[in-house]
């Protein structure tokens, strides 16, 4: 479907209620701007795959991709994705995209062209300015747009081996050291802080307090997965020793998350968290407040406090920790929800915890990944970065 004049208000209209089928999984606040990108064929492929059982966040990357790459096609050719894309398409995308930064002050129509730029960061969809994109970022993009090929039962040139090489020239040009999804990890130190904020008996108080320590407690858990914590997922365990050499002494609550469906696991591979103590008593404080029975965990409370019914979206909780964060005095450009995720690990290698027993509470599926943050936390306190001290 070429799209080169702007779509009939009618045709709008119509796929923005079509896009209200997935009003659950996909961002509400985005459903004009989608309707206006996406072609009646793109919406179709969404609602099929939602269907077909795909992933809430799986969905939710691939609409984003997809608006994007019809964004894109239409300021780079004047027209909509073509489906199959040719090679020379995908040729153009990589180039566009992943450039020499040293090459580009030299000749200005080395990458991207300036006019297509305008046009995507007026639409809100770019904001390099002066920098290629990530390498992975383009390999995502990518990879969305063979797998939405694919759906669509078409086959693609993704794997030509022109578009291999180039890629990986293009990826060599484009080098820049691997930046981590924060920039400072949320310790035990820094989560004391920010739960001071956030002491009082309101029900925000409650919520954010109760998020902030299930989601470190457990091992980290990633945004999207406390976002979509529903209530069957939680399920009460016997209580625990608090003196592992007293088992007749005093206890601790516990309470196992069953994680589902991940990002490095799919839903019946049985995974699950441990909650133990203060986290335990935040979590079902919070839910007695705000008379949960059922469905989402963590919800939205509008102006008047009141608890609506639908859960927290993970950027929600990117913001709910960001603010935490500036009211603790630290700087919220510093800090994201991956922190906690990251602080989880690094704080368990400070205390000596072994490697393989936080893996089972985070549910890395690398040891290379997960190894990196008691790497750097080793390497603080031995000699080899100290010669010169």
């Amino acid at each position: 479907m070429a799209r080169d004049t702007p779509a009939p208000a009618d045709s709008l209209h119509q796929r923005a209620e079509q896009l209200d089928a997935l009003d659950a999984i996909l961002p509400f606040d985005r459903r004009t701007q989608l309707a206006e990108l996406l072609t009646d064929e793109d919406v179709a492929t969404l609602k099929h795959l939602a269907r077909e059982g795909i992933g809430d966040n799986s969905l939710r990357a691939l609409a984003s991709d997809l608006s994007y790459l019809e964004a894109w096609s239409l300021a780079a050719t004047g027209a909509a994705l073509p489906w199959p894309a040719p090679e020379a398409l995908l040729l153009k995308f990589v180039a566009h995209h992943l450039w020499d930064p040293i090459r580009r002050e030299a000749e200005t129509t080395h990458g991207m062209p300036e006019a297509v730029a305008a046009v995507l960061r007026a639409q809100g969809l770019l904001r390099m300015e002066k920098r290629p994109h990530a390498p992975a970022t383009v390999r995502r993009k990518l990879s969305s747009w063979s797998t939405l090929t694919r759906w669509r039962g078409l086959d693609g040139h993704f794997n030509a081996p022109g578009l291999k090489s180039a890629l990986k020239l293009a990826v060599r040009a484009a080098a820049r050291p691997r930046l981590r999804k924060s920039m400072k990890a949320v310790t035990s130190d820094v989560l004391a802080a920010v739960l001071k904020t956030c002491a009082g008996d309101s029900l925000v108080d409650c919520r954010d307090r109760a998020l902030l320590l299930a989601a470190f407690a457990s091992g980290g858990r990633r945004r999207s997965e406390i976002a979509s914590l529903r209530l069957d997922q939680l399920v009460d365990e016997a209580p625990v020793p608090l003196d592992l050499d007293d088992p007749d002494g005093k206890t601790l609550p516990c309470l196992a998350i069953k994680l589902g469906r991940t990002k490095t696991a799919d839903a019946d591979a049985g995974q699950s968290a441990l909650l133990i103590g203060r986290p335990v008593v935040a979590l079902k404080d919070w839910m007695s407040k705000a008379g949960i029975t059922d469905g989402p965990v963590f919800r939205a409370i509008d102006r008047w406090g009141h608890v609506q019914r639908r859960a927290l979206t993970p950027q929600a909780v990117n913001l709910i920790l960001k603010r935490h964060i500036a009211a603790a005095g630290l700087d919220p450009a510093e800090f994201s929800a991956h922190g906690l995720r990251a602080g989880y690990l690094t704080e368990a290698a400070r205390r000596g915890i072994p490697l393989v027993e936080a893996m089972q509470q985070s549910q890395h599926r690398s040891i290379n990944q997960a190894a990196r943050y008691y790497n750097d936390a080793d390497r603080k306190l031995g000699k080899a970065a100290r010669l010169l001290v």
